[in-house]
C-alpha cells in the first residue's frame, strides 16, 4: 500500500469513530504531497500514522489543525526524522488486558505471563486491574477496564500470576518520566480516559515492576521463556504488535511459540496472522482476532474497548 493509502485507510477504518482529531488529520496527510515526499524517504515501518502523529505531540507540535501540522511537520522535519528512527509504536494499553482476561482466566492456574513487544510491560498485569463487561464486573483496584462483550459469558475472576516477563527491542521504564512522556504522547488526543489509565497501570508497574529484557522475539525467546517458574502454565502472548515484524521473521516466531510449553495468546489484525474461515468482522472499523494456541476465538478493537465471540 502507498503511504497516501496507508494513512486513509488509518483515517477511515482506525480513527473514524474513535478520533476525530487523527481522522480529519490522516486524511489532509494522504493528500499532502509535501508530507508524503517526505515520509516516503523513511523506511515502510517509519511512516505509520500513529508513530508520526506521536512523535510531533511528543515534541510539542500540533494535531488539532492539519494546516499548523504541516507547517510545523516542515520546519521541523529534522528532528522529527531523527525521532521517528529511533522510536517505535510502543503503545501500551492496559485497556487490552479486558479482551484477554476471558482467555487467561480459564487457563490452568496459576499462570506464568510472558509478553512479546511488551514495552513497559502494563499489560502483564491482568490479576491487578478491575474490568466491567456491561453490568458484569469482575476483580478490584484500579484501573477500571471497560469492553463491551458480546457473545461471551464474562469470567467470574481474575488469573493467578505467579511470574510476569517482558521481550520488547526497546523496553520502556514506568518510573522514567521520559519513557512515560512518551507513551502518553501516543494516546490519542481526545482519550482522556485512556492518559488516566496509563498513570493508574503505570503507578501498578511501579509498585512491583515486571522482568522486562531487551531483546529479539526469536532469538531471544527460548531464553526467556526458560525462566519461567516450573508449576505454573507458561503463556505467551502480543498484542498488536507482529505488523511491526517483517513476514519471513514473523513466520518464524509462529514457529517457535507454537513449539514452547504452554500457551500462546496472540491478539493480532487478520491480515497479520491469518485464519481460514472467519465470520465477518461486526463494522468496518479496524478489528484484531484473539487467538488461543493458533484457535481463532473473537473479534476484538484495538484499545480493547469491544469485543465479539465467535458462536
Amino acid at each position: 500500500m502507498t503511504t497516501a493509502g496507508t494513512y486513509a485507510e488509518f483515517g477511515s477504518r482506525e480513527a473514524r469513530g474513535v478520533s476525530p482529531t487523527y481522522e480529519r488529520l490522516s486524511q489532509a496527510v494522504a493528500r499532502d504531497d509535501d508530507l508524503l515526499t517526505l515520509l516516503d524517504r523513511l523506511p515502510p515501518a517509519k511512516r505509520q500514522p500513529n508513530l508520526l502523529f506521536g512523535v510531533v505531540r511528543w515534541l510539542g507540535g500540533p494535531v488539532n489543525d492539519p494546516v499548523t501540522f504541516h507547517d510545523f511537520v516542515v520546519t521541523h522535519w529534522p528532528a522529527i526524522e531523527a525521532e521517528l528512527l529511533t522510536r517505535a509504536t510502543q503503545t501500551n494499553e492496559a485497556g487490552r488486558c479486558a479482551v484477554l482476561l476471558p482467555v487467561l482466566a480459564a487457563l490452568p492456574q496459576p499462570l506464568a505471563l510472558l509478553e512479546v513487544g511488551a514495552s513497559a510491560g502494563l499489560c502483564l498485569y491482568p490479576d491487578r486491574y478491575a474490568y466491567r463487561y456491561g453490568d458484569h464486573e469482575v476483580g478490584s483496584g484500579e484501573p477500571v477496564l471497560d469492553c463491551a462483550a458480546n457473545g461471551l459469558v464474562p469470567p467470574a475472576g481474575v488469573p493467578r500470576v505467579v511470574w510476569r516477563a517482558g521481550l520488547d527491542l526497546n523496553p520502556l521504564d514506568v518510573t522514567d518520566p521520559e519513557d512515560v512522556s512518551w507513551l502518553d504522547a501516543l494516546i490519542w488526543p481526545e482519550h482522556g480516559h485512556r492518559r488516566a489509565r496509563l498513570r493508574a497501570a503505570a503507578a501498578v508497574a511501579a509498585a512491583d515492576p515486571p522482568l522486562l529484557v531487551r531483546g529479539d522475539l526469536v532469538d531471544d525467546l527460548p531464553a526467556l521463556a526458560a525462566r519461567a517458574p516450573t508449576g505454573a502454565t507458561l503463556v505467551v502472548f502480543h498484542t498488536s504488535v507482529l505488523y511491526q515484524v517483517p513476514p519471513p521473521r514473523r513466520d518464524a516466531f509462529v514457529r517457535l511459540v507454537r513449539e514452547l510449553p504452554g500457551h500462546w495468546v496472540a491478539n493480532e489484525g487478520p491480515e497479520v496472522l491469518r485464519y481460514d474461515g472467519l465470520p465477518a468482522p461486526p463494522s468496518d472499523a479496524l478489528h484484531n482476532v484473539l487467538a488461543l494456541d493458533g484457535k481463532p476465538l473473537a473479534w476484538a478493537r484495538g484499545h480493547g474497548q469491544a469485543m465479539t465471540w465467535f458462536g
